[in-house]
C-alpha cells in the first residue's frame, strides 16, 4: 500500500525525491544550492488560496476547508511523484518520447488498436481534459451543428456551443438523475453532438452503458456522441472507451486530475477515432496551443497508470468518506440526491445555494456551486475524514440558521474572499 495514499507530501519530500532521483548532485546544482523550508502536507496546502473562476488568486483564510473543487486531497501517488522527479532531469531537451510512452500505456490498458508507422493513435495526451474537451465540443458543432446535453450538469459543454454560436438544447435527467438518451435522441433530428458527463458533475449520478450504446446505436448519421469520464474512476460501472475500439463515433475524455490527484500537474487523454481526433486540428490555433504536455505530467501520468494498486485504494478510500458523510446527513434528516459514485454528492439546503454556499465559507468551509436547475442544491465535494467532519459541524450550524441570515457578498467582502472552483479545469 502506497504511503502517500494516507497522507500528503511536504515539499522538503518532494525535493528529497528529486534528489535521489538525479544521477549526481551536479546535474542539478541549481536544486544544491536551495534550502527547502519544511511545507505543509499537500492537503494543508491547498487550503490557502484558490483560483478564482475568472483566473485571479483570492486569499482564503489558512484553515479554511477547501471542498469546493472536486480535487483530490491525496494528491500525486508516491508512484507518480518518483517518475515526475525522475524525469525532470531530462527537462532541458524536447522529449516527444516520454509522451508516445504514455500513450502506449493507455492503449494497451484499455485494449485499443496500437499505433506505428502508418497506424495513427486512438488516444491522444494533453495538458489536462479541459482543453481536449473543448476541441471534441467544437470540432463537431457550429450553427448548423447544435448541442444536446443533460441539465444540470457540467457547463463546458454549453460555454463551449456560445463560443462556436451552435444552438443548445439542454434535457432534462431522468427521475434517477442519470442523462435521458431517448429524450436526448428526440430532442433535435440532427444535432453535431451529444454531450454526457458519466458519472455526472454535480450530482455523482451514473448514466447505464447500455444507455450510451443505445445513443449510439440510434443516434443519427454525422453526430458524435461525446463522453466525459473525468471521474469515472470512482464509479463501479464499465467505462464506454470499448466503444472507440469499435470505431464507433464517439469521444471519450479521460482525466488524471481527480483520482490520480494530478489537478496541479495536468494530464488527460482524448480517446476516439483517428478521423474524430484529426478534426481536433480544425479548431482555431489557441485550442489547438494546449496540445503540450511536459514530460514530467507525462511521465507521472504513465506511473499512475501502471500503479495497480492506485486506483483501487483511492476509490475505496472516496467510497467509504462519501457513504459517511451521506449517512450523517440523512440520519439528521437532510435531503440528497442519492446515487452518487463520484468525488461529490449534492444536498438540499432549502434556501438558495449561494447564499448558502457564503454561509457555510464563514465558518472556513467553502463548498461547490450551484446549478439554475436545483437552486436550492448545493454540490460538496469528498475530503478527508477530518476535513468532511467538519463539514458536518458547519453545515448543521449553518441550516440552523434561518434563510436570510448571511447577506452574501456584502457580508463578506467579496473579492477578497473567493471560493475556488473547477469550472475552468483547463
Amino acid at each position: 500500500m502506497n504511503s502517500d495514499m494516507t497522507q500528503g507530501v511536504s515539499r522538503r519530500s518532494f525535493m528529497r525525491i528529486l534528489g535521489a532521483a538525479s544521477a549526481a548532485a551536479t546535474s542539478f546544482p541549481a536544486f544544491a544550492a536551495i534550502q527547502q523550508p519544511a511545507a505543509p502536507a499537500a492537503g494543508q496546502q491547498r487550503t490557502r488560496r484558490g483560483m478564482s473562476d475568472m483566473g485571479d488568486m483570492r486569499a482564503l483564510s489558512p484553515d479554511t476547508v477547501i471542498i469546493s473543487s472536486n480535487e483530490n486531497p491525496l494528491g500525486p501517488a508516491q508512484s507518480s511523484l518518483t517518475a515526475i522527479c525522475s524525469t525532470a532531469a531530462l527537462g532541458g531537451r524536447y522529449h516527444g518520447e516520454e509522451t508516445m510512452k504514455t500513450v502506449a500505456v493507455f492503449n494497451e490498458l484499455f485494449g485499443l488498436p496500437k499505433a506505428g508507422p502508418g497506424k495513427p493513435s486512438y488516444s491522444a495526451l494533453f495538458p489536462g481534459s479541459g482543453g481536449p474537451l473543448d476541441l471534441a465540443l467544437m470540432s463537431n458543432i457550429g450553427p448548423d451543428k447544435p448541442l444536446v446535453y443533460g441539465d444540470p450538469s457540467y457547463e463546458q459543454g454549453p460555454r463551449a456551443a456560445d463560443t462556436m454560436k451552435a444552438p443548445k438544447y439542454p434535457v432534462p435527467l431522468t427521475a434517477n438523475y442519470a442523462h435521458d438518451v431517448k429524450a436526448m435522441l428526440k430532442a433535435h433530428p440532427s444535432p453535431g453532438a451529444y454531450y454526457i458527463v458519466n458519472p455526472n458533475n454535480p450530482t455523482g449520478t451514473m448514466t447505464p452503458k447500455e444507455d450510451i450504446v443505445w445513443l449510439l446505436n440510434n443516434k443519427p448519421k454525422g453526430s458524435v456522441v461525446i463522453v466525459d469520464e473525468a471521474y469515472h474512476h470512482f464509479s463501479n460501472d464499465e467505462s464506454v472507451i470499448d466503444q472507440v475500439a469499435l470505431d464507433k463515433d464517439i469521444i471519450v475524455l479521460r482525466t488524471f486530475s481527480k483520482i490520480y490527484g494530478m489537478a496541479g500537474l495536468r494530464a488527460g487523454f482524448a480517446v476516439a477515432r483517428p478521423d474524430l481526433l484529426e478534426k481536433f486540428s480544425t479548431v482555431a490555433a489557441p485550442a489547438r496551443s494546449l496540445a503540450s504536455i511536459s514530460i514530467t505530467s507525462a511521465a507521472g501520468a504513465r506511473a499512475g497508470l501502471q500503479d495497480k494498486d492506485l486506483v483501487p485504494l483511492r476509490k475505496k478510500i472516496n467510497s467509504d468518506i462519501r457513504s459517511e458523510t451521506l449517512e450523517f446527513l440523512t440520519k439528521h434528516g437532510y435531503k440528497i440526491i442519492p446515487g452518487s459514485q463520484g468525488n461529490m454528492f449534492m444536498v438540499d439546503v432549502k434556501r438558495p445555494g449561494k447564499e448558502f454556499q457564503q454561509a457555510m465559507l464563514k465558518e472556513n468551509v467553502a463548498i461547490g456551486r450551484t446549478w439554475s436547475a436545483m437552486p436550492n442544491y448545493v454540490r460538496v465535494t469528498v475530503g478527508t475524514k477530518s476535513e468532511m467532519e467538519k463539514f458536518q459541524t458547519a453545515f448543521v450550524k449553518c441550516m440552523d440558521m434561518p434563510p436570510g441570515a448571511v447577506n452574501g457578498a456584502a457580508e463578506l467582502h467579496l473579492p477578497e474572499f473567493h471560493i475556488p472552483s473547477e469550472l475552468y479545469r483547463g
